[in-house]
């Protein structure tokens, strides 16, 4: 595709929840963490998704014999766990403010939400408090940016984020008597489709905060043409991942 076929690059309204759901909805990312998480945690039983998004991981690895509940706080996502095959029972908030019974899940499930970076030993112990056996994390190990969906298509002089390793915030901030008892990695690929490449390109230039007369608008607009490939359904962008799992079980 070349330059002269996208549009000009204008502001246009996406959640950038949904873009990231329908991101994971269209990547290998519960197809290459699932198989990790089985290997650890053979038996996941009663299944608490914290910060559950689409519910993608949860939806994989909950066993149906047992029931899972998920903790959501957006309205947009818990639209989309309602539409599962097999839905859970959902907690309409965010972690900190979940009414949750202590020990009464098997799993405890968690995976790229902002409370692993930011407050993960206090996290992990009100994960620890839901879980009769297990706590689980899915941490991004890559380095690149976290906090825009897409950016990592881009060059840092553009988003201009932390690139540190999620494995390596989410270590630093738990003392050595609290790091997880085993830790498994898989490699995993960030699979977009989208229908318009020009409509993305505006919304990333907007969240920079880039002007409408920019004109790095165009530059974006032509990097990120260069990187899309043809798919049934638009185009794909493609970005290479890794994630950590991390397990804590308890006696």
């Amino acid at each position: 595709m070349s330059i002269s076929t996208l549009p000009v690059p204008q502001g246009r309204n996406f959640d950038p929840l949904e873009l990231y759901a329908a991101a994971i909805d269209t990547s290998d990312y519960a197809a290459r963490v699932v198989p990790v998480v089985r290997r650890l945690v053979p038996e996941i039983g009663v299944l608490l998704d914290v910060g559950a998004g689409g519910g993608q991981l949860g939806a994989a690895l909950q066993d149906r014999r047992s029931g899972w509940s998920a903790i959501e706080p957006s309205p947009t996502m818990r639209a989309r766990l309602e539409r599962l095959h097999s839905p859970p029972r959902i907690v309409p908030c965010g972690w900190e403010a979940a009414d949750v019974a202590p020990a009464a899940h098997d799993t405890v499930l968690a995976a790229t939400m902002p409370a692993l970076f930011e407050h993960p030993e206090v996290f992990l112990a009100r994960c620890q408090a839901w879980a009769r056996r297990t706590v689980v994390w899915v941490v991004p190990a890559h380095p690149g940016p976290r906090g825009l969906c897409f950016a990592g298509c881009l060059p840092s002089r553009w988003h201009g984020e932390d690139e540190t390793p999620g494995i390596d915030i989410v270590l630093r901030g738990l003392s050595p008597d609290l790091r997880p008892q085993a830790i498994a990695f898989t490699d995993w690929t960030f699979s977009g489709v989208v229908r318009d490449l020009g409509a993305l390109s505006a919304y990333l230039c907007d969240r920079l905060g880039w002007p409408k007369t920019d004109g790095r608008r165009f530059e974006l607009a032509a990097h990120l043409a260069a990187q899309a490939q043809p798919d049934a359904a638009g185009l794909r962008l493609n970005i290479p991942r890794k994630s950590a799992v991390f397990v804590w079980g308890k006696s």
